[in-house]
This record gives structure tokens, C-alpha cells and sequence, in this order.
């Protein structure tokens, strides 16, 4: 048989399967892709958020960097927890407001600590995403290479059913690394929390980082303005900053 001849035969067999192949894919209903995107989309941000909630963060020793300001009156506080410490020395307050603790401010500090951690054993990481993220409204919104973005509705059990239907949040997704690396959620419109209280913007945006296999938190910022009992004006913006991550575990 002429080379040339089988060369393009072999060639136009190699197109017809490629082919054969796209029209299989296209030719599967709009629906049913869109259906298959989303159910893959939720895997993903499924398995992220179980790795998040798995991490064994009593392994982890970090400093926390604490800054707000409520209607112009800043303070600041710099932490470190230590889990390799016995329980009543994990916590330490290393400044406030700039300045070293007084003795006063240091042991109502560890105090306040101790109290908490009886309540809690989650160490400060209260972020609870598979209540925040509602999965089945997930929305891819766009994607490249490395990551991709999805909108979400949002439930905050703080704020009440009703005042999240006013709030819509968004996240990225690292693709090779297979965690989430942001969430911000925002306000669509005014709400009350609490009673005579209106918020009229709401930005609260959540960061993390990959240690090894491990999800760690690395920032989460609150902004908000609003009125209470008409007169009184809301202006508040926090910000933590979790840092200096040092695994402590066996």
C-alpha cells in the first residue's frame, strides 16, 4: 500500500474518532452538562470544606494580630496560642493597643481564654462553612487554570434566617492545591440583625492557607455601617490576622 495513502487514512481515522468523540459530548443535552458541572462543582467545594473541618488545629501553634475601630475608637491586641503549653498557659496576651499588658489586662486575658475554651474546643476557628455555604445554590462564575470562582447564597445563624436572605457571598477555589482560598460575603440590600438595628453595608471576607494538608485560617475582615434606633450611627471594621503557624503535634 502507498505510504502516503495509509499515512492519510490513518490520519482521517484518528480526526473521525476525535470527532466521534466531540459530537458525543455536545450532543449530550445543555441540561444534563450544566447539571454534571454543578454536581462536580459541589464535590469539589465539599471535599475543601472537609479538610477545612478535619484540620487538627490543637497542632498548630499561631500568633493572632486583632485590630478594630467602632465608630473611631481603635484598639488593637497581638496573641499567641500555644498548644504544646498546659491549658492555662496556651494563651498569651503579647500586647494591647501597642503597649505590654498590664498584669491586670494579662490575667483577665487568660481568664477570659479559659472560659471560652470550656465552651469551645475549636480555638478561635468558629467559621462554620458548611452552614455559611448553602451547596445546592453553588454557581460557577468564571474559571482559568489555576482557580476558579462560584457565587453562593449565604446562611449566618448569628444574623437570623431573615436578615441572610439580604446576603450573597462568592468564593475562590484553588484548583491544584483543592482548597478554597477566600470567601467574602456581602450585602444585596438593607437588613436587621437585631431589633431597631439597620445595616446598609455588610463585607465580611474570610482567607485561608495550605500547610502541608492542612487548612488553615489566615484573615477574616468584618466591615459594617448601619443605624441603631435611628439616631445612633454603625461603623465598625475588624480585622484578624492569624500568622507565624508552627505545627506542635505528633
Amino acid at each position: 500500500m502507498n505510504k502516503k495513502f495509509w499515512l492519510l487514512l490513518t490520519f482521517s481515522s484518528i480526526a473521525a474518532d476525535s470527532l466521534a468523540s466531540e459530537f458525543t459530548a455536545t450532543s449530550m443535552p445543555q441540561q444534563n452538562q450544566t447539571l454534571v458541572a454543578k454536581q462536580n462543582l459541589q464535590q469539589s467545594i465539599s471535599h475543601a470544606i472537609t479538610q477545612f473541618e478535619q484540620t487538627p488545629r490543637e497542632d498548630w501553634s499561631y500568633r493572632i494580630s486583632r485590630y478594630e475601630n467602632e465608630e473611631g475608637e481603635v484598639t488593637s491586641s497581638l496573641e499567641l496560642f500555644d498548644p504544646a503549653q498546659e491549658m492555662s498557659k496556651q494563651w498569651t496576651l503579647l500586647s494591647i493597643n501597642e503597649q505590654p499588658p498590664t498584669t491586670n489586662q494579662a490575667r483577665k486575658f487568660t481568664e477570659d481564654k479559659q472560659k471560652q475554651a470550656e465552651k469551645s474546643s475549636q480555638h478561635n476557628f468558629s467559621v462554620k462553612l458548611r452552614e455559611i455555604i448553602q451547596m445546592d445554590s453553588l454557581e460557577l462564575i468564571s474559571e482559568d487554570l489555576n482557580s476558579l470562582k462560584a457565587n453562593f447564597d449565604v446562611y449566618l445563624s448569628r444574623l437570623g434566617e431573615d436578615a441572610t436572605k439580604n446576603l450573597k457571598g462568592s468564593l475562590v477555589f484553588n484548583k491544584h492545591q483543592q482548597f478554597i482560598e477566600s470567601i467574602e460575603i456581602v450585602n444585596t440590600g438593607d437588613f436587621s440583625p437585631v431589633f431597631s438595628a439597620d445595616i446598609t453595608d455588610f463585607k465580611l471576607t474570610f482567607r485561608f492557607i495550605k500547610m502541608d494538608s492542612s487548612i488553615l485560617p489566615q484573615q477574616q475582615e468584618l466591615s459594617m455601617k448601619g443605624t441603631f434606633a435611628f439616631f445612633t450611627e454603625i461603623e465598625e471594621v475588624s480585622k484578624d490576622t492569624f500568622s507565624e503557624y508552627r505545627y506542635v503535634g505528633q
